[in-house]
């Protein structure tokens, strides 16, 4: 697959598929594919890493009795992935949509308890509006023809229609890659197991948003754009808060995996989508790997995830320390890495574009947050002491884990620089001021000391200042979108239990087919009386037969 992508790159190739599946008289049931450059190396990243995980997967769930059905859960995953990437029509778009919310739902509630079924439920509700957007994006763009967007995008840019298509596919996509209002199910999500969220919440299912935007980029108009940069670089801005209060470490990793969408999304604003592209890949890779090393570190630790009881990973994980090294580092953009090839570049090619003071300041602010919250990860995990039991028992002989972490570790080395050379094979110009060009080096070393100081920080003063301690929570909360999106949905679901209630079994049930169908049925068994041959009902007959003759002899 990444050969193929390589190549339609070079030679600038496309191929488009059409598969007449049923046709009678001049009605045709045709099924589209699309085989480019950009759906060749995504797919190849995505079986690299299901792989990968389906390998590491072996070892991490040992013991597990439906060890197959999570096995097929992930391959069914893979096919709805398929059909959202290769499809350039809208209702097979549609079928891989609601195949990854189905599946995600089904993996998130996995393990049987109390929190995966309320992360569940809270998943399953935001995706369903997702879901709802695409369907009405597929009504809308019916009235251009066809249901296969990729002709219409460049033709019919102005028309009304396909501004509709593109306000429903914004909302369908700030759903499925968690952009505010919509923030919460992706840390809440984190109840599944840890292969789920490293192959569905870090590097597939989340981007299939940013995914679906790249495709529909030429079809956004100017207020558009500004909308999606407003929402994206506050999603930025808040998950980079909400990741240095944060101590679950798979939430703080969910939370940078929202900051750099929120990263990717604002880029795709500057008309660029092979730049966003480019980071979409390589942010894929390096945090499959750091949800694997998350992964070896709480199985390793009898399922703790509170980052205050870890400490000296270099001691017990020598390799998965360096995994997590590689991946943090890649994370903040520290130079040289695979992360540094992609999210330098943006930084310079937004410090170039025409944004205003407000969305500059944030948006530097929220690289300067990533490699904060990425050291003060680094500090609790790795330098710090071991503060829990020493009872624990921990080896990193873990056989097919470490053996899927290797087949990773390796393009996470290699993916920035290898990519930078095929999807640019000529450089970028760059024409910036002294202080813009190393803005970024600056706050990525500011954030390496705000983040150590965090780290070092006794956190149980907060409770002492009561500004720092809202601020704390408000973050924690992540700016109370927690609340909004789980205890405000009662007041959704009691006005469609009402409208249920009182519409469809009410008014239009008694109005309608059910209030109907009793009539009908009244109506035949009073009409099948007359066939039972009674003999009361023949001498009613013959009654009514002389009274009809006698009033005719009297006329």
């Amino acid at each position: 697959m990444f050969f193929f992508g390589s190549v339609f790159l070079y030679l600038n190739k496309i191929i488009f598929i059409e598969l007449n599946i049923f046709s009678m008289n001049s009605m045709s049931l045709i099924y589209s594919l699309l085989f480019d450059w950009m759906s060749f190396l995504f797919m190849s990243f995505v079986f690299l890493i299901s792989g990968s995980v389906i390998l590491y997967s072996d070892k991490y769930m040992e013991g597990e009795k439906n060890l197959n059905r999570f096995i097929y859960l992930v391959l069914l995953f893979i096919f709805s992935m398929m059909l959202l990437i290769f499809s350039p029509n809208l209702i097979s778009v549609l079928l891989g949509w609601d195949g990854l919310g189905l599946v995600s739902y089904a993996l998130v509630i996995y393990y049987q308890n109390v929190k995966s079924y309320n992360a569940g439920m809270l998943t399953v509700l935001v995706n369903r509006i997702g879901d709802v957007a695409l369907l009405m994006a597929i009504s809308c763009i019916i009235s251009l023809g066809s249901w296969s967007f990729y002709f219409y995008i460049d033709f019919f840019k102005n028309d009304f229609y396909m501004f509709l298509v593109s306000l429903f596919i914004i909302l369908a996509a700030f759903t499925k890659s968690a952009q505010m209002p919509f923030s919460s199910w992706l840390p809440a999500a984190m109840a599944a197991p840890t292969p789920v969220s490293a192959l569905v919440h870090s590097s597939t299912l989340v981007t299939a948003g940013v995914y679906l935007l790249i495709r529909f980029s030429n079809i956004f108009s100017c207020s558009i754009l500004q909308f999606i940069l407003f929402v994206s670089l506050f999603t930025m801005f808040m998950s980079g808060l909400g990741a240095n209060v944060e101590f679950d470490l798979k939430k703080i990793i969910a939370l940078s995996t929202l900051s750099q969408l929120g990263l990717m999304i604002s880029v795709l604003v500057l008309g660029d989508s092979s730049l966003a592209f480019f980071h979409l890949l390589t942010h894929a890779l390096f945090k499959a790997l750091l949800f694997m090393c998350a992964g070896v570190i709480i199985h390793s630790m009898c399922n703790i995830q509170d980052i205050r009881m870890m400490g000296g990973m270099l001691n017990n994980f020598p390799f998965v320390f360096s995994c997590f090294v590689v991946c943090n580092f890649s994370l903040c953009g520290i130079p040289f890495m695979s992360g540094f090839y992609s999210k330098d570049l943006l930084a310079e090619i937004y410090s170039m574009s025409y944004m205003n003071f407000f969305s500059y300041i944030i948006f530097f602010l929220s690289i300067g947050l990533t490699a904060s919250y990425s050291f003060r990860l680094f500090y609790y995990v790795c330098m710090s002491d071991f503060k829990c039991m020493s009872l624990m028992n921990f080896h990193e002989n873990l056989d097919y884990m470490v053996s899927g972490m290797k087949c990773l570790i390796f393009a996470v080395i290699v993916s920035g620089s290898a990519l930078n050379w095929i999807i640019f094979p000529y450089p970028f110009y760059i024409c910036l001021p002294f202080y813009m060009k190393v803005m970024t080096l600056f706050l990525v070393i500011l954030g390496v000391f705000f983040g150590s100081f965090i780290g070092q920080l006794n956190f149980s003063l907060i409770h002492y200042f009561y500004g720092l301690k809202f601020f704390y929570y408000f973050n924690l909360e992540m700016w109370n979108l927690v609340f909004f999106m789980s205890f405000l949905n009662i007041y959704f679901l009691n006005f469609g239990k009402y409208f249920y209630s009182n519409m469809d079994q009410g008014w239009m049930e008694y109005y309608g087919s059910q209030n109907i169908y009793n009539k009908l049925v009244m109506l035949t068994s009073e009409a099948q009386k007359f066939s039972f041959n009674h003999l009361i009902l023949y001498i009613s007959l013959f009654f009514v037969m002389v009274f009809l003759l006698i009033v005719m002899n009297f006329i």
